[in-house]
């Protein structure tokens, strides 16, 4: 989840324990952990062995674009085997894949420890809240749902591509465009890099507000950025559906109360001490 700033805490108390989100961030963890992709530890380099076995785990499972518009598998694909020539196989697939199913194991897959950490670290500062508002049942519909629109959206705009999606990332961001529209003027504690890494206390809308402004800069080519593989499409895409049914859900539902303060005293009228 590039950005500007780096959240780290918000100042936004919730009635429960968001024992959803939590759900989500372990599942991610627990799976990325019998990744090919867990790894990736450092700066160390792995073998052509390693990268090309990673290939292939991503090729089986990640959501590919071609694939999810065309409703077939593609006819060759990575095999995880080593060529004579240094280069990773290219061949049939020993597999069946389903590509609809493929976008929801995406959404639990990462390419490295960066990109696992970057999209848990939004999840666990902003789902509490969401799911909070929305449920816990209603959560995971909206976080899965936004998935499938930032990826199929995604594959719509690049329907030739072939290089597999993963990440949590579509469904994160609309996380955070839902508490954009339902939380505006909470207070979030961040790392602001000005010189090194500052700690301010600011409000989500210029938090979410700024990151998502970079995210359509990069996907619309106007940004600069190194991370040419990362599809910031499906951030915007994400982010706009979830600030779209925030709007829809905030309409039709109104706050919940809020006690962040202590309870109010007992008065007691004179009828209870005759």
């Amino acid at each position: 989840m590039d950005g500007v700033v780096i959240p780290v805490h918000d100042v936004n108390p919730v009635r429960r324990v968001p024992w959803m989100t939590y759900g989500l961030i372990a599942a991610n963890v627990i799976i990325f952990l019998r990744t090919p992709a867990s790894a990736m530890i450092g700066i160390e380099e792995l073998s052509l062995g390693d990268l090309c076995r990673q290939e292939a785990f991503f090729g089986h499972y990640g959501a590919i674009p071609d694939e999810m518009l065309h409703n077939t598998q593609l006819p060759l694909v990575p095999t995880g085997e080593v060529g004579a020539g240094q280069t990773c196989v290219i061949g049939a697939p020993s597999y069946e894949k389903i590509p609809a199913l493929s976008v929801l194991y995406s959404m639990f897959l990462h390419g490295g420890w960066l990109h696992l950490l970057g999209n848990m670290l939004f999840l666990f500062v902003f789902g509490n809240n969401i799911e909070d508002r929305w449920g816990k049942l209603r959560f995971l519909a909206f976080y899965l749902i936004t998935g499938y629109i930032a990826a199929y959206g995604f594959a719509l705009a690049n329907p030739d591509a072939t290089v597999p999606l993963v990440g949590a990332s579509g469904a994160v961001s609309g996380v955070l465009g839902a508490y954009l529209i339902l939380y505006p003027g909470a207070r979030v504690w961040s790392l602001v890099p000005i010189l090194l890494f500052i700690p301010l206390k600011l409000p989500a809308w210029i938090v979410l507000g700024t990151w998502f402004v970079l995210q359509y800069l990069y996907a619309t080519g106007s940004g600069v950025t190194d991370g040419g593989s990362v599809a910031y499409l499906a951030h915007v895409i994400g982010f706009a559906f979830g600030v779209l049914i925030a709007i829809v859900a905030r309409a039709a539902q109104p706050p919940p109360p809020r006690h962040d303060g202590p309870p109010p005293p007992i008065v007691y009228s004179k009828r209870h001490w005759r």
